[in-house]
């Protein structure tokens, strides 16, 4: 802070006189610095903070110094990087960092894995030819929920999803049957994943005969193998984080909860969050049976994600 800024945040408890001749600078000096317009460059500043506020808010908080830059670079406005992250430091403004990593590919030794049927060949011709699937994580307030993604390699479209708070082989089967039940796919689709556990489990390979589901894995080690959907994973998931309050703010909210009349709101902890699909399928037919529904406990209660007609 400059010695004027000092003066002009200190005038209203000491004189202007006295601070002037203990900083050792003019009043004339100080009034001259008080008139005076602020500069192009503060002008500019301003205006572009306005901009990494907006850009900042539309990315729900999850935006970083180097996104914002290439976000204002696509929409037509050129600045420099240090000067983004200078002015979102000023306003408080920060992104969404990558925190402490969670292993979710764990093989299992001795266990023969699927060939390699895609051989990083991610584009099909058509829907339903190649599904391919990953696990990632989802930190929370309790620790980390595991989730289970099956991507259409074509439309690039999610089209089955589960989460549990373990690595066990129902997180992907379930998230394999939720895919099947969306698109009911022909015989001769292939799904493509790494070599984990969960997908070279008897229960899995058990599901994908049934459907008529090919396996396909790639190899140990090399991510490029499944680059399609580990990285939708990578870029989607720090996007996806919606600000949630605190073990504080929880508790606060549960005793409030608890002087409500019974019945009338869900208990503390109780998140419920239905997720409306399309009626048909990918080829225009209509659906029918009962829709799948996702239930993942946390120590602070259920999460109940269903879907329902």
């Amino acid at each position: 802070m400059s010695r004027f800024r000092f003066i002009q945040a200190e005038k209203a408890r000491h004189p202007v006189r006295i601070l002037c001749r203990t900083l050792g600078v003019s009043r004339a000096g100080f009034y001259a610095f008080h008139r005076r317009r602020p500069s192009i460059r503060a002008r500019g500043d301003a205006v572009l903070a306005g901009h990494i506020g907006t850009v900042h808010g539309e990315s729900r908080g999850t935006y970083g110094a180097p996104r914002i830059h290439a976000e204002l670079r696509f929409r037509g406005l050129r600045c420099g990087l240090k000067r983004i992250a200078r002015l979102m430091r000023t306003a408080g403004l920060e992104g969404c960092p990558r925190r402490r990593r969670a292993r979710t590919t764990i093989p299992t030794p001795g266990v023969a894995a699927a060939p390699d049927l895609v051989e990083r060949q991610f584009r099909p011709a058509a829907e339903n030819q190649l599904w391919v699937a990953d696990i990632t994580y989802v930190r929370t307030w309790q620790g980390f929920l595991y989730l289970a993604v099956v991507i259409d390699a074509f439309s690039r479209r999610v089209v089955g999803w589960s989460m549990r708070r373990d690595l066990t082989a129902e997180l992907v089967v379930e998230a394999l049957a939720m895919a099947i039940w969306n698109r009911r796919p022909a015989p001769g689709l292939v799904h493509h994943s790494d070599q984990g556990a969960q997908y070279t489990s008897l229960a899995f390979g058990r599901h994908c005969r049934e459907a008529g589901i090919s396996l396909s894995m790639g190899s140990v080690g090399d991510c490029y193998d499944n680059a399609a959907c580990e990285s939708s994973s990578q870029h989607s998931r720090p996007s996806c984080y919606i600000a949630v309050p605190g073990p504080a703010a929880r508790r606060h909210k549960r005793r409030s909860l608890n002087t409500s009349r019974a019945g009338t709101i869900p208990a503390a902890g109780t998140r419920r969050s239905p997720i409306s699909a399309p009626l048909s399928t990918s080829n225009g037919t209509p659906r029918s049976g009962p829709r799948p529904s996702r239930n993942v406990s946390t120590k602070a209660g259920q999460i109940q994600v269903s879907v329902v007609a």
